[in-house]
């Protein structure tokens, strides 16, 4: 039996004495090699300890720890995050994975979700009551992390982000203290949540505004890389008067096995389309189907399929353990010349997974406005979204530097900002303020000095306390 330090005696002594009822695994524990890892492969970083929470108490007590011994923080809900930021190297690190309840009062439309949530845990409490917020695009995905950044999904253009459906949470923030948050109780902190990420406390608990939800229908054609251009250009002439229901998704990919091609073309570059919309919607699907008419000749799939299915849909193609890394931006225009750019560059992608998806926006989204939440950019049209994967760590270097290229060779057409969920990792102080913006960002800031003056919460793309800040260079 190894020797207990006299470090994970004091420990063990700290959590009990403060009547902690989760479990906190120290690296002498053989289930911490495990716990430590999360689904981005690639992020190899080993906590100080991992605090398994089961209630608010327990956080309260993991954040004291920290601010007492002086460690760093980080919070993991899903670890689903491709930056890592669930884990620091030396941090104490609270895991919410045992606080994944929800109630559901389907008669106001509105979930109680606990902190450490994956999305397929909300859509299966609220789904068999013909209800759903609207979320990402893996059931894995922890709630907390995806909706404090936005909130992306397949049902975005119609409903608008995860995060314009928080309406209230229960925080507990660096001193220790819990509040509720909601438009009448610390507004300026609901601001904050809807977007500004974990900077501010850890949400214990979502109270979510739902929407109806019910079957899908799912429209996905595939061309050849010779065909992309002309079948892109069909993308952009429709996306202007695209309607709200249709949500619009372009890949650049390497053909799968699956895919309707010819034994010939198996293996190389291809151009993924797929629209999803409601399925009692007809003139949605109609829609659907013009747009397809007006690209190149192939073969068309449809299908209805269930809300929850829609919302796992791509749970297989992203399996945990995978080594990943992505650059995103938004696109101002999709001209001829980009769609060219980003074409070749799929075709130079080193690795046979990963893809580089162009997402048609606006709709929903920008019908909430920066007064109601802090996610910027609302009205940028496209979002390129590079998602560098292989398996072999050799591939890092050629991977990293791929994904790399191809978001920069857009950059003459790009739309200020960029999505903090699909950011790998930040790479210079000023990334935070340029993805937000000067006011956006200066609003953040004082509501950071507010409620964690001495930033204890940074091990997300961090927003640093206003009386920290030195002058930035911001659009």
């Amino acid at each position: 039996m190894p020797v207990r330090s006299g470090f994970d005696s004091w420990v063990e002594r700290y959590f009990t004495g403060a009547g902690f009822s989760g479990v906190v695994l120290l690296a002498e524990d053989p289930r911490f090699e495990g716990a430590r890892r999360i689904w981005n492969g690639m992020i190899d970083r080993t906590p100080a300890l991992i605090a398994y929470c089961r209630n608010t108490p327990d956080v309260k007590t993991a954040i004291r720890f920290a601010g007492e011994t002086g460690r760093p923080l980080s919070v993991r809900c899903g670890g689903h995050n491709v930056a890592g930021s669930a884990v620091a190297d030396g941090a104490v690190m609270i895991d919410l994975s045992l606080m994944r309840a929800v109630a559901v009062d389907p008669g106001a439309r509105i979930a109680q979700a606990s902190g450490g949530c994956l999305l397929r845990d909300l859509d299966r409490a609220t789904v068999p009551h013909g209800l759903a917020c609207p979320s990402g695009v893996f059931s894995l995905t922890g709630l907390g992390g995806l909706a404090l950044g936005g909130g992306y999904g397949w049902r975005c253009r119609k409903l608008g982000l995860t995060c314009d459906h928080i309406i209230g949470a229960e925080v507990v923030l660096a001193d220790g203290s819990v509040v509720e948050v909601s438009q009448s109780q610390h507004p300026d902190l609901l601001w904050a949540l809807r977007g500004g990420g974990g900077n501010f406390g850890v949400v214990t608990r979502f109270t979510l505004r739902l929407d109806p939800a019910g079957p899908m229908l799912v429209r996905s054609a595939v061309h050849p890389a010779e065909r992309a251009v002309e079948a892109m250009r069909a993308y952009r002439a429709f996306a202007p008067g695209l309607s709200d229901d249709l949500h619009l998704l372009g890949g650049l990919r390497r053909a799968a096995p699956a895919d309707p091609v010819p034994p010939g073309q198996r293996d190389r570059p291809v151009l993924g389309v797929t629209i999803v919309c409601s399925a009692a919607d007809a003139a949605s699907a109609d829609e659907g189907r013009a747009l397809f008419e007006a690209m190149p000749a192939c073969t068309v799939a449809a299908r209805t399929i269930s809300y929850l299915d829609l919302q796992s849909m791509g749970d297989t193609g992203s399996p945990a353990g995978r080594r990943y890394y992505t650059k995103s931006g938004y696109l101002a225009e999709l001209c001829d010349e980009a769609i060219e750019r980003l074409i070749a560059s799929s075709g130079r992608n080193p690795s046979r997974t990963g893809s580089i998806d162009v997402e048609c926006l606006r709709g929903a989204v920008l019908r909430s406005g920066t007064s109601e939440s802090a996610f910027p950019q609302r009205e940028a049209p496209f979002m390129v979204t590079v998602s560098g994967s292989w398996d072999d760590p050799g591939l890092d270097q050629d991977g990293i530097a791929w994904a790399r290229e191809a978001i920069d060779s857009v950059r003459a057409w790009e739309h200020p900002g960029a999505y903090s969920n699909y950011i790998s990792q930040q790479e210079s102080p000023l990334e935070a303020p340029a993805m937000y913006g000067s006011a956006i960002y200066a609003r953040l800031a004082q509501v950071k000095q507010a409620y964690d003056p001495d930033n204890m919460f940074r091990s997300a793309r961090n927003i640093t306390p206003a009386s920290t800040q030195e002058p930035h260079a911001t659009q």
